[in-house]
């Protein structure tokens, strides 16, 4: 197949690509090459797709009407992975403005690129930011989520909607994925794991926020592409059982889907350290703060409606994961 996937040089993005690219599918990548964190990881990470013969690189904003409409025209492609985006919660906070830029003009751009060009599935990211002010435990896809609580929940939350509609008017089958908090080899650099690592390495204090109360569903990076990979390989069908009058928010009579891809089991934040300590034969610093604006105390996913669509369940153990990360970073930087 020829698959576009936006996003190439990010961290998800990267990873994806090697799975497609060995097995030998074509692949175009996408990015703007921002500097949201520094750009020579990403230039990196293209390089190391470079590497394949059936890889093409285009430098583009999907936020670039004309220049996404030239390259859906000219490229036919038969899938779509849209993993661009501006990331971050707290950074939404102080920059908003790149959100609606990204997440909405930029995702409009593909889904008309998508219905233009014939494309066959579109995957895209969302993210288990859009539960919010959920409390109900594990988050299930046929939760409301009506309450974000920073606009890059709203946003993704809003991929979704559009997605539906583009799904509903179009027969555009579509698919977002519910990523629930991505670590990993090559991954991005504002992200905790890495942060926690580089200051713990450099013999700084480490910011841990809710006191440590934060739970989060780590998930490592590769079953992160297995869930995307998968669920590629089987585009979005109608739901014959969907009931109009107690509907289900991820399904539809549309061919729509809406699926959580997470480990199924919150961590506490001083036990992620604390694998990060052991893998580092370190002991970190700890400077203790209250919750920041925009986060949530607690994640946790149902992936059932995962596997029962793909027959895969994510499980990499969060020691495991998390050594393989320190490995990376240490033959990254030489350190």
């Amino acid at each position: 197949m020829k698959i576009l996937i936006t996003g190439a040089a990010g961290f998800i993005g990267m990873h994806t690509a090697l799975v497609l690219l060995a097995r030998g599918d074509e692949v175009v990548g996408i990015d703007n090459l921002n500097d949201y964190y520094d750009p020579q990881i990403k230039r990196d990470r293209l390089a190391r797709l470079s590497a394949f013969p059936n890889f093409r690189f285009i430098e583009m904003d999907i936020a670039d009407r004309p220049g996404i409409e030239r390259v859906f025209a000219a490229e036919r492609f038969d899938k779509v992975v849209n993993l661009a985006a501006q990331a971050g919660v707290r950074y939404s906070i102080q920059n908003p403005h790149a959100y609606v830029d990204a997440n909405i003009v930029g995702f409009v751009n593909i889904l008309e690129g998508c219905r233009h060009s014939g494309v066959k599935h579109l995957v895209y990211a969302s993210s288990s930011s859009v539960y919010g002010g959920n409390e109900k435990m594990p988050f299930s896809e046929s939760d409301s989520v009506d309450h974000p609580v920073s606009l890059y929940a709203a946003t993704k939350k809003a991929n979704e909607l559009m997605a539906h509609t583009y799904s509903h008017l179009y027969g555009l089958p579509t698919t977002g994925l519910r990523f629930f908090t991505v670590y990993g080899p090559w991954g991005r650099p504002d992200m905790a794991l890495f942060l926690f690592t580089k200051a713990i390495l450099a013999g700084e204090p480490i910011k841990v926020f809710n006191y440590g109360k934060m739970q989060r569903d780590f998930t490592y990076i590769d079953d992160i592409v297995e869930g995307v990979v998968r669920t590629l390989d089987r585009p979005a069908e109608p739901d014959a059982s969907f009931d109009p009058q107690a509907p289900n928010p991820g399904t539809s009579r549309a061919p729509y889907r809406v699926f959580n891809i997470g480990n199924q089991g919150p961590v506490e934040l001083m036990a992620f350290i604390e694998a990060i300590e052991e893998a580092l034969g370190v002991t970190a610093q700890k400077d203790l703060l209250p919750i920041q604006p925009g986060d949530v105390p607690a994640t946790f996913s149902d992936v059932s409606a995962l596997s029962a669509w793909t027959g895969f369940t994510p499980g990499t153990p969060i020691k495991e994961g998390v050594a393989k990360f320190v490995a990376w970073y240490r033959g990254y930087f030489g350190c």
